[in-house]
């Protein structure tokens, strides 16, 4: 396994709601973006991973193709929680990287509406029996999660606060983002409790998205071009090591940190040579906590990186400057893909307004808490 490989194209739909279109059409839009952006078509693609998961047993990679070409490639449908299009991703990362094909197309989409994922850990088994009624929902997981770092280091309802402020300024410059608008500090504090200390301003927003990318091995990203390439130095996916630890209250940090070491190691890099980072903001706590675990900072300073504002635009590590989760939107098996849409625009010195200037390298972070973490390195090719 020892080719690289290449990022030659990627698309994404402005996230929002589109009650009149169906999930493959939404997905199909994202694709051909990513296929004109890599100046290629269907035709020249080997192999489809498709990310998808509110409607995983439907074959959504087949009903992406049924709109843009059924050429009878392979098609693969991924389903792994928030770390869907992140796995898809992955998976044909691993195939190229195998010699199996050198041209793939990946897909992550989702069709969510107003409709929430309210299920967690058991949610089908009723309450637990430890007694913590609510525990399994997504809102407390991460309110507890926020609550624990609070007893440790500290952390402040206004730090948690200040990462939604953040992202939904940063959202203000990105034109495919659900939300673009600001939210005064305020604001965001005395919005509707959702689950303290997150209230409804510091919780992800349920969309409907898609986003595409076409990767290349490297033999063929040179046959082609590397003229707009991204590298992908690193592709990592973890799941929970067992841990002796109150079942009841999930670890929503030990696998996010396990993928981040593995991933720097692979792509020969530390937290200090990463120029931007989209990482898995499902509420404002999680972007907190998430600095620590992917070594952006030391232990207990992550407040201190928010309040410094070392993460926003302009900053030292500029995280979410999509708008992230929280203002963006989170379309549950389009996100992984998103993030690295993202993170290649800024790579190739595309981003616009939102551009982070002279970035070298970029990492990408999801984690679908059941478990699974999926981090990315990607690299701007020197020609």
């Amino acid at each position: 396994m020892s080719e690289d490989v290449y990022i030659l194209g990627a698309g994404m739909i402005k996230f929002g709601r589109y009650p009149e279109r169906s999930v493959a059409e939404l997905g199909a839009e994202a694709a051909l973006l990513a296929l004109d952006d890599a100046n290629l078509t269907i035709r020249d693609m080997q192999a489809l991973y498709s990310g998808n998961l509110l409607q995983a047993a439907a074959m959504v990679g087949q009903r992406v193709l049924q709109q843009i070409g059924q050429t009878g490639i392979p098609v693969v449908n991924c389903a792994n929680a928030c770390a869907t299009g992140a796995t898809a991703f992955r998976e044909g990362w691993v195939s190229i990287k195998a010699g199996l094909y050198d041209l793939c197309l990946i897909v992550g989409v989702e069709q969510m509406g107003k409709a929430g994922l309210l299920g967690g850990a058991g949610g089908s088994r009723g309450i637990p029996t430890e007694g913590l009624v609510g525990s399994g929902i997504m809102p407390a997981v991460f309110a507890e999660a926020g609550m624990e770092h609070t007893r440790k280091y500290g952390t402040t309802f206004e730090q948690f606060a200040k990462i939604s402020v953040k992202n939904h300024q940063h959202s203000t410059k990105n034109p495919k983002s659900m939300y673009q608008i600001e939210t005064p500090l305020e604001q965001v504090m005395g919005a509707e409790m959702i689950a303290y200390p997150n209230t409804k301003l510091m919780c992800s927003v349920n969309v409907d998205g898609a986003a595409a990318a076409v990767i290349a091995s490297e033999r063929k990203a040179r046959e082609l071009g590397l003229g707009r390439a991204v590298k992908v130095s690193a592709s990592v996916l973890t799941s929970d090591p067992y841990t002796e630890r109150d079942l009841t209250m999930p670890d929503v940090n030990t696998c996010t940190r396990q993928a981040a070491q593995i991933a720097y190691e692979m792509a020969g890099l530390g937290p200090e040579d990463i120029n931007l980072v989209e990482l898995h903001d499902c509420f404002a706590t999680a972007e907190i906590l998430h600095y620590e675990n992917l070594g952006l900072c030391g232990e207990g300073e992550a407040g201190k990186l928010i309040d410094e504002g070392t993460t926003y635009h302009g900053g030292r590590i500029p995280v979410n400057v999509s708008g992230g989760l929280l203002s963006k939107g989170h379309p549950l098996g389009a996100t992984g893909v998103a993030n690295i849409y993202e993170v290649t625009q800024h790579l190739r010195g595309e981003a616009g307004a939102r551009q982070v200037e002279g970035a070298k390298a970029g990492l990408t972070h999801v984690i679908g808490l059941g478990s699974a973490c999926a981090v990315h390195v990607l690299e701007r090719v020197s020609v």
